[in-house]
């Protein structure tokens, strides 16, 4: 099926920047238009929402990936999942973290720190080979190593990381793993429970297709005793909905992750455009959407003009995400051919010195085409 018709005109453009931000689709800026009216006429706000609008979000993530509805928590990013490990783990002195080299910053911006606060030592793990694999972090595992921070899907190279391997070694070593789905939560099938993880968190602007300024904070139930009670917004209050006859003197934190929820979790248009997303996700489907962002990558990598360009991703699918690096023969001229596309209005990311092109549903083997063509010009 065609879904092009599902999202707004790119005015002529050929958009292949999934991983830098997904567009939304139609049926989700009309969600969260209608969630701006009832702002303009509050009468008209179900009460139902406050609480309703992030379980139903809740229930479609668990759905997609897997887990619980009560192992999620409504985040406004990534980061926010990050900094609630980080700052509720029982970190001691002299405690490790491995971070892989040239991971996205939010992995440093969110460890780093409690270097100084806390004498947790940032250990950066670099790869023997051209991309980082299970086996890096693995060596690098040592009795001071509590937790190791990694993507599941590299935003650099689009190599992806076996972590079900990764995971096994630390549950041998008593070492917490956090996973980063960023550049992949629904755009490949993932079982959150089957990669092993402890916590996952992920963006919700990317290929979820969800607004800036979404995302989501999964904490494995078994896991979530690692992370200490912290203050937390009052919306996950035990008995939350009756807020105005809580005993004061009882109060505690509702069973499950949404203890970490952002604060203001009913983001009424927010939510409503993520909740069309996810909708929209599940109706294509995860494995359809993965087969074909798959079948426009084997089309580029097969065309791809290997007198000027090389690969910077993983040949085999298996080992990649759901798009792919490619950079100019010449490393100095890649930010050339990056102008050239930008030109040709054909927009990708520029990462690392290499090109992301990072197709969606809404592409075709017409727009893939399109960029080999000005790649070989």
């Amino acid at each position: 099926m065609d879904y092009r018709s599902e999202f707004a005109e790119f005015d002529g453009a050929t958009y292949l920047n999934a991983a830098g931000q997904g567009p939304l689709p139609l049926a989700s800026a009309r969600a969260a238009q209608s969630a701006l009216e009832w702002k303009k006429l509050p009468h008209r706000m179900p009460d139902s929402v406050y609480f309703g609008l992030p379980d139903r979000v809740r229930a479609l993530l668990a759905a997609l990936m897997g887990g619980e509805p009560e192992e999620f928590a409504i985040t406004s990013g990534a980061s926010s999942g990050m900094i609630a490990v980080a700052a509720n783990f029982d970190w001691k002195r002299d405690d490790e973290v491995l971070v892989g080299c040239g991971e996205f910053p939010a992995h440093f911006s969110t460890f780093m720190p409690l270097e100084e606060a806390r004498g947790v030592r940032v250990k950066v793990v670099a790869p023997r080979d051209r991309f980082i694999a299970a086996e890096d972090y693995i060596e690098q595992i040592t009795p001071r190593t509590r937790m190791v921070s990694a993507s599941l899907v590299r935003f650099d190279d689009g190599s992806r990381l076996d972590t079900a391997r990764l995971a096994a070694a630390c549950r041998k070593a008593d070492v917490t793993s956090l996973l980063d789905l960023s550049q992949c939560a629904c755009a490949i099938p993932i079982d959150l429970r089957e990669t092993g993880a402890d916590f996952a968190v992920s963006s919700g602007y990317k290929w979820l297709l969800g607004p800036y300024g979404t995302g989501f904070f999964w904490a494995r139930r078994e896991a979530m005793e690692k992370l200490r009670p912290a203050p937390f917004y009052w919306m996950a209050l035990e008995g939350a909905r009756n807020f105005h006859s809580l005993p004061l003197d009882k109060l505690k934190p509702a069973a499950g992750a949404r203890r970490w929820d952002a604060a203001e979790t009913a983001n009424f248009s927010n939510l409503s455009a993520m909740q069309a997303s996810l909708e929209f996700i599940e109706r294509v489907g995860v494995k359809a959407i993965a087969e074909h962002n798959e079948n426009l990558m084997a089309r580029l990598i097969e065309r791809l003009p290997r007198d000027t360009c090389v690969l910077a991703s993983p040949n085999a699918a298996e080992k990649r995400g759901p798009y792919v690096c490619v950079a100019a023969r010449k490393r100095d001229r890649t930010q050339e051919l990056f102008q050239k596309l930008q030109d040709a209005q054909i927009f990708v990311s520029l990462r690392e010195n290499a090109l992301r092109i990072s197709p969606h549903v809404y592409n075709t083997e017409r727009d893939i085409a399109k960029l080999i063509a000005v790649l070989s010009s």
